[in-house]
């Protein structure tokens, strides 16, 4: 049992699962793996709210039981579990927003209590939490689960029984003051786990539990927060907004780019970065710039009247044909291209809007042209280069990399269409990608990339088309977009479990590992 965010779908060519591992590196004496059969996503599951984030994985093989493999009891749909009981969640997450695990990555594991659903809600954004999620964590912040958490169990002891009570689901932030973790409430979905499962079913055990139901009285102190409809799951981040209550663009929250840096980035780095894919095919790169439009070249699309079935986008990857935490997809109802001389752009309108997480931000449009990058700015490009066909990491596929310029002078061409660069070892898999420009605290896409045109100033200068020299078509098209932060108004938040280890006990896990 794991969590449905984590499953981009229900392919199972590129998943292993390992038991009874401690370490995800080095040796593991006890370690078990297998591959995957079936994955079995739950039919109500819906990524933007991460109600019914449930997947059951069915597994090629029967599992023989160890001292250090064995299977959790889960609750029964009649269990109570009020506020306070006591609560253990394990995993090989970070253990503090954006710090991974040190090396060996031992399995951690934290002591949270529950909180009552009512309070949860109010605390996370009213309307966050549904009876199909149950809450744990600390209102004074310090404990939490968090990114790469995702799908490992909350579990609760009952006499010698430990049983199962909740999936890592989402979190706004890792182990911060009242906002409290949140997880897949497993009683809640003892028939459809018992439909999929016809020999040899899970024991189901009612936990009980004494003390105050926080739910049967508790109502919101005061005006309830704003939220996005933004979830993050605990591989993924949700955005809290307070006011405005319009989305915030070109917030990288796990961006830590400085000067001099360039090459392959950490997951998260560039977070409105998509790879586009044509028939299953990476095509191009492009970039979020609202909750459903993404900008890409025009070049990408190569035909006057493209097919939008062929196309889909994939957000939150750093690896552009790797299975990842944090990816997600849509498809395509609308493409709209720009009929300019020299360069052009295109603009995807998606199936549905996005859910803002840490991984997946909006990136700032200029499209008034108010914003100045002097000479001397320096400003980067983030691509795949040649998408699946090179640029090889420790894991399958291309990983995302950037590339550190300033910007130069353009000579006589004009500075209100074009902003001019150094020169940058471009590809072809870079057709689309954004040249990216910090202005205050927010990130500017300022030109998208073209692989092709008639403009030159000098052999070490490159010569780009001025994002706001689109401003129209984008308005007409995309009408509001995210808007810069001003002032704080809270960024996404992380979901992985912050564990603070005090000792590492032998409990049953499994690591799933996606790729091969």
């Amino acid at each position: 049992m794991s969590a449905a965010h984590c499953f981009s779908s229900d392919t199972t060519s590129r998943w292993q699962v390992s038991l009874g591992r401690q370490n995800l590196q080095g040796n593991n004496s006890n370690e078990v793996s297998t591959t995957v059969a079936r994955i079995i996503l739950h039919p109500n599951y819906d990524s933007v709210t991460n109600n019914n984030d449930i997947a059951l994985l069915r597994l090629s093989s029967p599992v023989n039981f160890t001292d250090y493999i064995r299977p959790v009891c889960l609750a029964a749909s009649d269990s109570v579990f009020s506020n306070g009981t006591d609560s253990w969640v394990t995993g090989w997450g970070a253990v503090k927003e954006g710090v991974s695990l040190p090396f060996p990555e031992t399995l951690q594991e934290v002591e949270l209590s529950v909180l009552g659903n009512s309070q949860c809600d109010c605390l996370n954004g009213v309307g966050t939490v549904t009876d199909n999620m149950i809450c744990a964590g600390v209102l004074a912040g310090g404990k939490d689960s968090c990114q790469g958490d995702s799908g490992g169990p909350m579990v609760n002891q009952q006499g010698s029984v430990w049983v199962q009570s909740g999936i890592v689901s989402f979190g706004f932030g890792c182990a911060r003051p009242n906002l409290p973790g949140v997880y897949s409430r497993v009683s809640i979905c003892q028939s459809w786990i018992n439909s999929h499962i016809s020999s040899d079913k899970p024991g189901f055990v009612q936990f009980t539990s004494s003390g105050l139901d926080a739910d049967s009285s508790y109502t919101c102190p005061g005006p309830p927060p704003s939220t996005t409809t933004s979830s993050t799951t605990r591989p993924s981040t949700t955005q809290i907004l307070t006011s405005p209550a319009r989305a915030v663009c070109g917030n990288a929250p796990m961006n830590s780019r400085a000067l001099g840096d360039s090459g392959v980035v950490p997951g998260g780095t560039w977070p409105w970065m998509v790879s586009l894919h044509k028939n299953g095919v990476y095509t191009c790169g492009g970039t979020l710039i609202a909750e459903r439009f993404v900008l890409t070249s025009a070049q990408c699309v190569s035909t006057s009247n493209p097919d939008v079935s062929e196309w889909s986008v994939f957000f939150g990857q750093h690896l552009v044909d790797g299975s990842e935490e944090f990816e997600m997809s849509l498809g395509v109802v609308n493409i709209t291209v720009s009929n300019m001389t020299d360069s052009n752009i295109a603009l995807l309108q998606l199936t549905k809007p996005v859910s803002f997480k840490d991984h997946i931000q909006p990136v700032c449009m200029d499209v008034s042209a108010s914003r100045t990058f002097p000479v001397g700015s320096r400003c980067w490009v983030a691509g795949w280069e040649n998408g699946s066909k090179s640029f090889s990491t420790d894991k399958a596929g291309s990983g995302l990399r950037d590339l550190e310029t300033q910007v130069a002078s353009c000579g006589d061409l004009s500075d209100s269409e074009n902003i001019c660069t150094y020169t940058m070892d471009l590809q072809q898999g870079d057709q689309g990608s954004p040249l990216l420009c910090k202005s205050d605290s927010s990130w500017f896409q300022v030109a998208v990339v073209t692989m092709s045109g008639s403009k030159s100033v000098r052999a070490d200068v490159q010569v780009f088309a001025k994002t706001s020299r689109f401003g129209s078509l984008l308005k007409e098209t995309v009408g509001d977009m995210p808007s810069p932060e001003v002032a704080a108004t809270g960024n996404a938040a992380g979901f992985s479990i912050s564990l603070f280890l005090y000792f590492v006990v032998p409990v049953t896990s499994v690591f799933l590992l996606s790729g091969s």
